[in-house]
């Protein structure tokens, strides 16, 4: 404890406590145990163990109480989502909810829903650069694709735009995205700070009150919704549509059940669209060769319309590489979590009894020299058949693995590649020219610690997008 409240905050690595990993690892080895607030964690920094571990998860693998979260729901009378819910009940609502969301196949037809909100994002990114004073500047890339990937996530569970990327954001959808950024921040605080802090410090309250913004937008469009369905029921039509129509009217779920889900999917479908493709147009403006390879790849295989299909996306391996090698350097989630709930276990000659809660060291993990060479470079290419390295699968699961795997992994893997394909045949992407190095900082998830600006300039030879 007097270890990590040194490091926390007299060393002030609070926010980036994803590079004590390896420190720790250096020097406690490769598995050690530590208590943080109210969990006390055996921590796993090496690949091998990892795998071990996670092959014997068993049918409910469970992650770490979300006990911050469930406080919420208990005291506003709410649902468990995917996030909160555990054992049989979770997978009960898991099954529903893969429904059209998990399957490549079922995840292709949001293709032209994504494509549309792209359009407009690419538009907004014009009006952004004529604002500034070179005409080519984008401040805050981050933030940029916060919006895309709110509105982006909103359009596919709503099924509704609800104009994030319009020039004057409606104040309701800009509440919901300043809330849910309120939230994770203010949780941070409250997960470290003790219980009794909570009646004298304001981050419990405002804690709460930003998840309460969250649930209520989430409940006005799920209103919304069931009013178009009754009144198509109303009129003897068949009720069709997408991911809400669907959890709304299949039967299996009732609307406190769907608004527990929607606000939970809404969260994990955000942080990983924005955070990597910031991450990725930062590493290729400082690799002008790789980027200039991307763009040859993509603008030989771009429809004369411009807007490709995943079809065209599937014809594109080092666009997938550079999602890959982003989310190697830049897990969303640096440390997941796993309890032992079904056994005994043992791991690196260890014996840990059932309930042992297990932190997954993800970021250092995918930053071992044993596992990648050069581990700290942005390097796409490691991920192309004639150049890949043979090393352990594990190394790199930034969308989890098995039944406990990221829900949305299909359609934020759809929507970045589409996002980033049309980028990069419309613009060419270059550094801040004051060259501000942009570490990473841990808000739970992994995010820019300062503004990525960057510039985008039009490529005279592209294609109409």
């Amino acid at each position: 404890m007097l270890t990590n409240l040194y490091w926390f905050f007299i060393r002030g690595y609070l926010l980036y406590s994803h590079e004590l990993q390896d420190i720790y690892k250096k020097k406690y080895g490769p598995i050690w145990k530590s208590t943080i607030g109210l969990y006390s964690t055996v921590y796993i920094a090496d690949v091998d163990l990892l795998e071990t571990l996670l092959r014997q998860e068993g049918k409910y693998p469970m992650r770490v109480d979300m006990q911050l979260w469930k406080v919420h729901r208990h005291l506003r009378n709410l649902a468990y989502g995917p996030l909160t819910e555990q054992g049989h009940r979770w997978h009960a609502l898991r099954t529903v909810l893969n429904k059209r969301m998990l399957k490549p196949a079922e995840a292709v037809l949001y293709t032209g829903a994504i494509n549309e909100v792209v359009t407009d994002f690419l538009s907004s990114l014009d009006v952004i650069r004529e604002e500034t004073p070179s005409g080519v500047m984008v401040n805050d890339i981050a933030n940029v694709f916060y919006r895309f990937a709110f509105e982006g996530i909103s359009y596919i569970l709503f099924e509704t735009r609800i104009g994030c990327l319009a020039k004057k954001i409606p104040p309701e959808s800009q509440k919901f995205i300043d809330s849910i950024g309120a939230m994770l921040k203010y949780s941070v605080f409250v997960s470290i700070l003790p219980t009794w802090t909570q009646k004298w410090l304001p981050f419990f309250r405002l804690y709460l009150e930003n998840w309460d913004n969250i649930f209520d937008f989430g409940n006005k469009m799920i209103e919304q919704k069931m009013e178009k369905i009754q009144a198509r029921i109303e009129r003897g039509e068949e009720v069709q549509g997408e991911y809400l129509t669907y959890l709304l009217s299949s039967g299996k779920l009732t609307n406190k059940e769907v608004n527990g889900s929607v606000a939970e999917l809404l969260l994990a479908g955000v942080d990983t669209t924005s955070n990597t493709l910031s991450w990725a147009l930062y590493h290729l403006a400082r690799d002008p060769e790789t980027q200039q390879s991307l763009y040859q790849e993509v603008s030989s295989n771009f429809p004369n319309d411009g807007i490709p299909s995943a079809e065209d996306i599937a014809k594109m391996p080092l666009l997938k590489a550079v999602i890959k090698e982003t989310l190697r350097l830049y897990p969303v989630i640096p440390t997941n979590s796993r309890v032992a709930v079904e056994k005994d276990i043992t791991l690196g000659g260890y014996w840990f009894p059932k309930d042992t809660l297990f932190g997954l060291h993800h970021y250092h993990i995918s930053r071992d020299e044993n596992n990648f060479p050069d581990p700290n470079n942005f390097l796409p290419q490691r991920w192309l058949r004639d150049n890949k390295v043979k090393n352990n699968p594990f190394s790199s699961i930034p969308f989890g693995y098995g039944v406990r795997a990221c829900l949305g992994r299909r359609i934020a893997e759809l929507e970045m590649h589409l996002a980033l394909s049309r980028i990069i045949n419309k613009y060419e992407i270059r550094p801040d020219p004051q060259g501000v190095e942009v570490p990473a900082m841990a808000r739970i998830v992994l995010t820019p610690s300062r503004p990525i600006n960057l510039q985008f300039l039009t490529r005279t030879s592209t294609k109409s997008v």
